[in-house]
């Protein structure tokens, strides 16, 4: 199986840390120095998850010359869908022109777009589909709580797809390594909404619909899992770490891939990070990032890339892939 084409979308607004609301009383220096962060795209107001995820997907599809019609499943990871149903994935495909793919979601945070590979890559080789359009897309900017400062200035809003198919393409997918520990669940959520605490005049008086993060454990857990996890994808592929020519981990906060890439041995020249434009833009973190490298020339014919995210859950997950022609 490999990835044949890859297609990303960002809104068009950029938000650099100067323009964030003065009433958060903080300064381009304090996000960058502690982030890496210095802007972020952010989306009009009622745009929906959607809505940038067809524009990635009709950009992978073109880019793979593949007919509409032809994908057998679509699968959508975000953490900001349109609806808690139908499917964001439904009306991604129906908008593409795969109407009669199956369509449906992945809710595993921030890792939702190696969660969802992993699925499509299950889906070609067990023969449910030839070809699988897979979308990370986020308004993430519509959960945040624009009142806290420790959340809110760490996202942005876009979309990237990849198409996965049976032939040789782009990426050839070597494997994955997937988890999650529940006994963190508290620790990255949107506590209210959901059949556990449903929506009522207090959850929204309370801002219960909001994202809300442990921003110290979060980080202890993904400087733990991220080389963990990377250590195993590798170990199980019978590769090495120094075969690695570009590592792709989430985009969240930089000081977590210096982190992560110092535990695992990984130059800082083998590491990609895209954080200082786009921020974190949670499940469609990791297809931006590689669009991006693809447009610095940082992928060549033959390269190891290693592809590692986390996010609520706890989830984990990476994956491996040879970029070729």
């Amino acid at each position: 199986m490999a990835l044949a084409a890859l297609g990303t979308w960002v809104p068009p607004r950029a938000v650099g840390n100067k323009d964030l609301p003065a009433h958060l009383e903080t300064s381009d220096e304090w996000i960058s120095q502690r982030t890496g962060i210095r802007s972020r795209r952010i989306a009009d107001s009622g745009t929906p998850a959607s809505e940038l995820g067809i524009e990635a997907a009709r950009e992978a599809l073109t880019a793979s010359g593949t007919d509409p019609g032809d994908i057998g499943l679509v699968i959508c990871a975000s953490v900001s869908p349109d609806q808690l149903m139908p499917a964001t994935a439904a009306r991604i495909a129906a908008a593409v022109g795969a109407g009669n793919a199956g369509a449906y979601d992945v809710l595993a945070g921030c890792t939702g777009f190696i969660y969802a590979l992993g699925a499509a890559a299950s889906s070609v080789a067990a023969g449910l589909a030839e070809r699988v359009l897979v979308v990370g897309a986020e308004v993430i900017s519509s959960i945040l709580d624009w009142e806290d400062r420790s959340t809110c200035v760490l996202f942005g809003d876009g979309a990237g797809a990849a198409i996965v198919a049976p032939a040789e393409g782009r990426g050839r997918l070597l494997g994955f390594d997937l988890g999650n520990d529940g006994t963190g669940a508290d620790l990255l959520e949107v506590p209210a909404g959901g059949s556990r605490l449903p929506a009522s005049a207090q959850t929204v008086q309370q801002r219960l619909h909001f994202l809300r993060m442990n921003g110290r454990e979060v980080y202890r857990f993904a400087t733990r899992v991220v080389p963990e996890s990377a250590e195993r994808i590798l170990a199980e592929a019978g590769r090495s770490v120094a075969e690695v020519d570009l590592f792709v981990p989430h985009q969240a906060n930089q000081r977590i891939i210096d982190v992560a890439a110092k535990k695992l041995g990984i130059p800082e020249d083998r590491v990609l990070s895209s954080l200082a434009e786009y921020g974190n833009t949670s499940c469609a973190s990791i297809p931006i990032s590689l669009a991006h490298a693809l447009e610095q020339d940082r992928l060549h014919d033959g390269d190891l890339v290693l592809l590692t995210g986390f996010g609520a859950g706890l989830s984990w997950g990476s994956c491996l892939l040879e970029w070729g022609a």
